[in-house]
């Protein structure tokens, strides 16, 4: 059975009309209920498309106005977060995180440098005990057990994807710097500047925008399970749970909280695809782009069964091909299937958001063919 085929509106030039047909197609074939894909180009959008519908009954349509929770595709935003504090001389990727944060240094993690914790490499990618997932609410809490807990490896020999642990522990580095916690931050200092439809810890007045989510029909495929992905995505408290969707969308955690626009997140990605400038206005300097985009680790990662290069915060395309053909472009996935991508060599950047989720962890082949058609026609 296929859902029927919706209008697609937007902003959709001649060039792009077999972006258009595929994105239509995907409703066609009942791989999506509502959507949004967005390209920019130098930072000014050149395509926005837009169908189907925010709850699973098909009577509210998804508008320019839905607001899209993007889970890991958040991260993106986190990187640029830490990169600005690089940016602006108060710390440097080379600086241990015990040098600001004391007690993180326990049980050998003193070395652990704020490169080796956002490439992935803490060793902290869950807890290494159960725990109930209510933990997450309380901040102090998790942090104070991740303080505690030991590696799962030694720091820097390998990547572990930290789906929600590195929110936290960024989010503190954050704040111990700047006094505020990141998604103020974020706020403040993007999103109400350059009027970016980005919003990290959502105030019950922005409720009413946010689409209903249908979750995967499968899980996703880890490959052999081990105690580390297990205590990554598979144990009962591997992430927040227990408490209503309220209580979920006001968690200012940057790991996986972000709510955004697609157009919103093509901007904000702008600022790698294109020297570090958002709407004329420096955001990051270019040697800083440059350090928060290196490669830093890139091999099998510990618990996505995948071999990958990661950057500081960004996840390098370079051998996975999922955000365009570009080699320099890096970007960020989440559960579900949504991404965000920056190209700085043709000076692209998109992002695709959705509420049918699907069960791949990277590569869902919604978003990878509509960037690969955005390039066909480019």
């Amino acid at each position: 059975m296929t859902d029927a085929l919706p209008d697609i509106r937007g902003i959709i030039p001649g060039r792009f009309g077999a972006v258009k047909d595929l994105f239509a197609r995907h409703f066609a074939e009942g791989l999506e209920i509502g959507a949004r894909f967005t390209v920019a180009i130098e930072g000014e959008i050149v395509l926005d498309l837009i169908g189907g519908f925010a709850d699973r009954s098909r009577t509210r349509p998804w508008d320019e106005t839905t607001l899209a929770p993007v889970f890991s595709t958040g991260k993106a935003v986190m990187a640029l977060m830490m990169a600005r504090l690089v940016d602006q001389g108060r710390i440097d990727y080379d600086t241990t995180i015990a040098s600001l944060w004391p007690e993180f240094g326990q049980n050998g993690k003193a070395g652990v440098t704020l490169g080796q914790l956002m490439s992935h490499q803490a060793g902290l990618p869950g807890f290494a005990e159960s725990q109930d997932p209510l933990v997450w609410y309380d901040r102090n809490e998790v942090l104070r057990l991740l303080c505690e807990q030991a590696p799962m490896w030694p720091p820097g020999t390998a990547s572990g994807y930290h789906p929600v642990t590195i929110g936290y522990l960024a989010n503190e580095v954050f704040r111990r710097i700047d006094g505020r916690n990141m998604g103020a931050a974020v706020r403040e200092d993007l999103a109400l500047p350059f009027d970016l439809d980005l919003w990290l810890g959502l105030p019950e007045s922005e409720y009413p925008r946010v689409p209903e989510i249908r979750k995967p029909p499968a899980p996703p495929v880890l490959g052999e399970i081990d105690a580390i992905k297990r205590s990554a995505f598979l144990d009962r408290g591997s992430s927040p749970g227990g408490k209503g969707d309220a209580d979920w969308r006001r968690m200012d955690t940057p790991s996986t909280h972000l709510h955004a626009t697609a157009p919103a997140l093509a901007r904000i990605l702008g600022v790698v695809a294109n020297e570090g400038r958002i709407g004329g206005a420096e955001v990051l300097d270019r040697m800083t782009l440059a350090k928060a985009t290196r490669e830093r680790v890139h091999g099998p990662d510990k618990v996505l069964p995948f071999t990958l290069s990661w950057a500081a915060g960004f996840l390098r395309n370079a051998g996975l091909n999922i955000y365009g053909p570009g080699e320099l472009t890096v970007g960020h996935s989440g559960w579900g299937g949504s991404c965000a991508f920056a190209d700085p060599e043709m000076r692209v950047s998109g992002a695709y958001v959705m509420n049918r989720q699907s069960p791949h962890l990277l590569g869902d082949p919604r978003p990878v063919a509509l960037i690969n058609a955005v390039y066909a026609g480019l």
